[in-house]
């Protein structure tokens, strides 16, 4: 065999060998850092907006590389089932969501380690459930109508809150809660006001985080709206909470003690 031959042997094996070595690495670098359950099942109120939220989630995650599930589905809510994921997104969830078996397992599923984040009206659900009022940080009460209002940034460090103006001026719907949670939360965020009609709170928590019972839970009640979900602000701002709920990202979420003095 002349050494013409034996080239052009070499050239078609190396044409037919199996072109895995690049296909592996990208499979291996596109493995998600972490998996998302995304909840939106609702016994009361429906938000309009839900379908955006899910989208703007799955967005988010094929941008910063995690997974997203959705679901409405309270049968998935198993020990077996919840362990494939590191965050469980309550997604305007409304009333009672979750049977008696499946809130010990999401319980179990935190008290492992496992992360929660609030949207919206996560604080509109389940107000029979004493340890998902403290996993949340506190229920609903009431809301003005739709109108602009400014949210004041308290903790600029934290991810979910570093890329937001420090007077954050949005439209939205603006919740009342049924107790102020500081002193039980670290707050991120409260309302001014004086920049909306109807704000009864004084100090009014808007968006907080909090270790609690073994896991991370993150909550915010901006949310309402289908506009929320193409914000680029408020994207950043859900973004940050599931990368914090998930450990994927360090935060301070030690608990907050008296109302910062403001000038």
């Amino acid at each position: 065999m002349n050494k013409a031959t034996g080239w052009m042997i070499l050239c078609a094996l190396a044409a037919c060998a199996p072109r895995i070595t690049q296909l592996d690495i990208q499979k291996v670098s596109n493995d998600p850092a972490f998996s998302v359950l995304v909840f939106s099942k609702t016994t009361g109120f429906r938000h309009s907006s839900i379908p955006d939220g899910i989208a703007m989630i799955q967005q988010l995650g094929a941008d910063h590389d995690f997974a997203i599930d959705a679901t409405e589905d309270p049968s998935l809510f198993t020990d077996d089932y919840l362990a494939n994921y590191q965050v469980v997104v309550f997604l305007s969830t409304t009333g009672t969501i979750l049977d008696p078996d499946q809130k010990s397992a999401f319980e179990r599923y935190v008290q492992n380690g496992g992360g929660f984040v609030g949207i919206h009206s996560a604080t509109d659900t389940e107000y029979d459930w004493a340890w998902y009022g403290q996993l949340v940080g506190t229920f609903f009460r009431t809301h003005p109508a739709i109108q602009p209002a400014t949210v004041v940034i308290e903790d600029p460090k934290h991810p979910s809150t570093a890329a937001l103006p420090a007077l954050w001026m949005r439209t939205d719907e603006w919740y009342s809660f049924q107790t102020n949670p500081r002193g039980s939360v670290h707050v991120l965020a409260v309302m001014d006001e004086t920049s909306y009609i109807g704000g009864d709170m004084g100090d009014h928590p808007i968006s907080w985080c909090h270790e609690f019972d073994g896991g991370r839970a993150w909550y915010t009640a901006l949310g309402h709206t289908e506009e929320s979900y193409s914000e680029p602000l408020y994207q950043q701002h859900v973004l940050g909470g599931i990368m914090t709920a998930a450990g994927a990202v360090a935060a301070n979420c030690s608990v907050s003690g008296t109302k910062p003095c403001t000038r």
